[in-house]
């Protein structure tokens, strides 16, 4: 790394690559400076847009001797791949959500950047919402009191046109499933963070409003978990209007609630102790609605501290395997109509 900066190229041009450049461009201590992908089209926007070198041969994009990471940007199921190539020619890995689709292939990633001594991380920008930051502290002090009941909800749209712009979306090869593992992975990644471990999963999944996917539009879940409170998880991208994602989760002496970005609490008088309702509607209508590169590039900058510093990621590949573990338990349990038990998922088994 020259000038204390992690140079970092993106692999894969698609919809989220220009948030993850200009989240990259945003930093103090990242630098991008190449992208790959197989599309002509995508390469040239990129390049014209964040002043890159464009790559459409990955060896070539890989052996560039500047290049200290990359930041992986494809369809779930191919994440993988492009991350054994990385980590075997010494680059650091950054994954966009989930790390794969099965806890397998994801842990092959985690044993290859370890045997290849790069860091991994896994982009779950949410954890650094302030707001999110604030709840957590909240939770992690105790103001609560003992937690009994939480539910995490993801009811958002997704048109027809949407599933049909690439064969992959709500494909289980390449999605990995469907609203779970892709839209609402974001918020079971922060349910599990606030409230710890599940232990039992029950679940139902449909495909209800959408033709030609193989994974799920809807899904509930009945959660257990280790210190002893219950939840539901609803997920959907069926809802019209779409809403804004919400958490809320109850303890003995009051409610804490994140609804969209914003997190306010409520005492047991139902006093409202901090309320913003100018939250807003991220994600719900489409991929990138109110999108803001700020979480971004706020993961980013410990990413890159974490490489410099040879520190780990706060969100690491072991990390990332809690909510695809999650998404994994619902689907067994939706497809056996029976309650499962959490830690077998996590084990890959």
């Amino acid at each position: 790394m020259n000038d204390n900066k992690v140079k970092i190229g993106i692999v894969g041009c698609g919809n989220i690559a220009p948030v993850h450049a200009e989240a990259i461009s945003s930093t103090n201590y990242g630098m991008l400076i190449s992208v790959f992908s197989r599309s002509e089209s995508n390469i040239n926007k990129m390049k014209d847009k964040f002043n890159v070198v464009g790559y459409d041969d990955y060896e070539k994009f890989l052996s560039d001797p500047n290049l200290d990471a990359v930041s992986i940007c494809t369809p779930n199921g191919t994440h993988l791949e492009f991350a054994e190539k990385a980590a075997k020619a010494g680059k650091h890995v950054v994954i966009e959500k989930p790390i794969e689709v099965d806890i397998r292939r994801a842990k092959r990633i985690i044993d290859i950047c370890n045997e290849n001594n790069v860091k991994l991380a896994v982009i779950y920008q949410n954890r650094f919402l302030e707001d999110v930051i604030k709840m957590k502290n909240v939770i992690d002090k105790g103001v609560l009191g003992k937690i009994f009941m939480s539910d995490a909800r993801i009811k958002w749209y997704r048109d027809q046109q949407y599933y049909d712009s690439a064969e992959w979306r709500g494909s289980f090869k390449l999605d990995g499933g469907g609203v779970l593992i892709n839209q609402a992975i974001h918020t079971i990644d922060l349910w599990l963070w606030l409230m710890g471990y599940p232990k039992k999963i029950f679940a139902h999944t449909g495909t209800f409003t959408h033709n030609n996917i193989e994974g799920e539009d809807n899904a509930i879940a009945v959660v257990e978990f280790r210190n002893g409170s219950i939840g539901v998880l609803q997920g959907s991208t069926s809802i019209i209007p779409a809403m804004k994602r919400r958490i809320e989760i109850h303890g003995e002496n009051g409610t804490v609630i994140l609804d969209g970005d914003v997190f306010y609490l409520l005492d047991n008088q139902n006093k409202v102790i901090k309320e913003d309702n100018n939250s807003v509607n991220t994600g719900g209508a489409s991929p990138l609605a109110g999108f803001s590169i700020e979480p971004h590039k706020n993961q980013f900058e410990q990413i890159f501290d974490a490489i410099i510093n040879n520190r780990k990621p706060v969100v690491s590949g072991e990390e990332s395997l809690n909510s695809l573990a999650f998404v994994k338990a619902v689907y067994e349990s939706a497809k056996n109509r029976t309650e499962v038990n959490y830690d077998k998922y996590l084990a890959g088994q």
